[in-house]
Protein backbone atom coordinates (compact mmCIF):
# COMPACT_ATOMS: atom_id res chain seq x y z
CA UNK A 1 0.00 0.00 0.00
CA UNK A 2 1.40 3.39 -1.01
CA UNK A 3 1.28 6.41 1.33
CA UNK A 4 1.03 9.92 -0.14
CA UNK A 5 1.14 13.26 1.71
CA UNK A 6 -0.95 16.12 0.36
CA UNK A 7 0.94 19.43 -0.03
CA UNK A 8 -0.93 20.81 2.99
CA UNK A 9 -0.01 17.79 5.17
CA UNK A 10 3.64 18.00 4.07
CA UNK A 11 3.73 21.68 5.04
CA UNK A 12 2.15 20.95 8.42
CA UNK A 13 4.67 18.16 9.07
CA UNK A 14 7.66 20.33 8.10
CA UNK A 15 6.64 23.01 10.62
CA UNK A 16 6.88 20.61 13.59
CA UNK A 17 9.89 20.17 15.84
CA UNK A 18 12.19 17.22 15.16
CA UNK A 19 11.12 14.84 18.00
CA UNK A 20 7.42 15.25 17.14
CA UNK A 21 8.11 14.98 13.41
CA UNK A 22 9.94 11.70 14.04
CA UNK A 23 7.05 10.26 16.09
CA UNK A 24 4.52 11.17 13.41
CA UNK A 25 6.66 9.83 10.55
CA UNK A 26 7.12 6.57 12.46
CA UNK A 27 3.36 6.25 13.03
CA UNK A 28 2.64 7.04 9.36
CA UNK A 29 5.13 4.43 8.16
CA UNK A 30 3.24 1.77 10.16
CA UNK A 31 -0.15 2.54 8.53
CA UNK A 32 -2.66 0.81 8.35
CA UNK A 33 -1.82 -0.22 11.93
CA UNK A 34 -2.26 1.99 14.98
CA UNK A 35 -5.06 3.82 16.76
CA UNK A 36 -7.26 4.33 13.69
CA UNK A 37 -10.92 5.33 13.80
CA UNK A 38 -13.36 5.99 10.95
CA UNK A 39 -14.59 9.58 11.08
CA UNK A 40 -18.31 10.09 11.62
CA UNK A 41 -18.82 13.71 10.53
CA UNK A 42 -17.01 13.33 7.21
CA UNK A 43 -15.32 10.77 5.02
CA UNK A 44 -11.97 9.32 5.98
CA UNK A 45 -10.07 8.08 8.97
CA UNK A 46 -7.86 9.45 11.71
CA UNK A 47 -4.67 8.15 13.27
CA UNK A 48 -3.97 9.32 16.82
CA UNK A 49 -0.34 10.20 17.59
CA UNK A 50 -0.29 11.65 21.10
CA UNK A 51 -2.00 15.05 20.98
CA UNK A 52 -1.99 15.12 17.17
CA UNK A 53 -4.32 13.62 14.58
CA UNK A 54 -3.31 12.40 11.14
CA UNK A 55 -6.39 12.60 8.89
CA UNK A 56 -6.38 10.40 5.80
CA UNK A 57 -8.47 8.64 3.21
CA UNK A 58 -7.99 5.43 1.26
CA UNK A 59 -8.34 5.59 -2.54
CA UNK A 60 -7.74 2.42 -4.59
CA UNK A 61 -4.54 1.06 -3.03
CA UNK A 62 -3.22 4.42 -1.78
CA UNK A 63 -3.43 6.13 1.61
CA UNK A 64 -3.72 9.89 1.09
CA UNK A 65 -2.86 11.95 4.19
CA UNK A 66 -4.77 15.23 4.05
CA UNK A 67 -3.99 16.90 7.41
CA UNK A 68 -1.72 16.58 10.45
CA UNK A 69 -3.18 18.77 13.19
CA UNK A 70 -3.37 19.17 16.98
CA UNK A 71 -6.39 17.38 18.45
CA UNK A 72 -8.30 20.59 19.16
CA UNK A 73 -8.07 21.80 15.56
CA UNK A 74 -8.39 18.49 13.72
CA UNK A 75 -12.17 18.37 13.50
CA UNK A 76 -13.11 22.06 13.21
CA UNK A 77 -14.72 22.88 9.87
CA UNK A 78 -12.26 21.16 7.55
Amino acid sequence: MQIVLSPRAAKQLNRMNEPLKGRIKSAISMLPQGDIVKLEARQGFRLRVGGFRVLFGVHDNTIVITDILPRGQAYKGR
